[in-house]
């Protein structure tokens, strides 16, 4: 199971991730059938068997057993991915956004284009039995008052130059091997609320 799968309009059915599909989606993570599935859901099984069919075209769930039930052949699937991700289908030029480091228009260009690169890169690299490497790094940092952000971000920028002079490649060096680096920073999102066994069952 890919543990992230990246949904594009361009190339997958219209209408993948309606509110039904991602409850479906979201049961299969563990292999089921239309009926069990129907009846997690409180749905007809006639309908889930439907919307079954349409995300096994695009690719979103797969057969993983053929099982006898009754005198009939009950087919077994799950989702293929743990999580999808709908790819943003950008029109204009991402790099015009980039003017300001501190402007939130900056990050979400940056990371729209992360989104397709990487994405589009994996599906070459498999299409070419091959894995995409990639690293990431993620951290929680805090400040004590707003001008701690831009003074924060002027050392990052500086510690980053300084590695990129490091490892920058030699003359004639295999493009290949050229990677870009992507770093942003964002408030945290607030933790969902926690509830006591007493609240979950009243």
């Amino acid at each position: 199971m890919t543990t992230v799968d990246v949904l594009s309009e361009r190339d997958r059915l219209r209408g993948t991730l309606g509110p039904l599909r991602r409850r479906i989606l979201e049961a299969l993570r563990e292999p089921g059938s239309a009926t069990t599935v129907a009846a997690r859901l409180g749905e007809t099984r006639q309908r889930v068997n439907y919307h079954l069919r349409e995300l096994e075209k695009g690719g979103l769930v797969e057969l993983v057993e053929l099982r006898p039930r009754r005198g009939v052949t009950e087919r077994v699937l799950r989702a293929t991915a743990g999580a999808v991700v709908l790819a943003p289908e950008v029109v204009g030029d991402l790099g015009a956004a980039g003017q300001d480091r501190f402007a939130a228009d900056t990050l979400l260009a940056m990371a729209a284009r992360t989104l397709q690169d990487v994405a589009a890169m994996r599906e070459r690299a498999g299409a070419a039995g091959k894995r995409l490497v990639t690293f990431a790094v993620e951290a929680d940092v805090g400040f004590a008052e707003p001008a701690d952000i831009e003074r924060f971000a002027s050392r990052l920028a500086a510690a980053v130059a300084d590695l990129a002079a490091e490892f920058a490649p030699p003359a004639g060096a295999d493009p290949a091997r050229r990677y870009r680096l992507t770093i942003g920073g964002h408030p945290a999102a607030p933790a969902p609320p926690t509830t006591t066994p007493q609240e979950s069952a009243s």
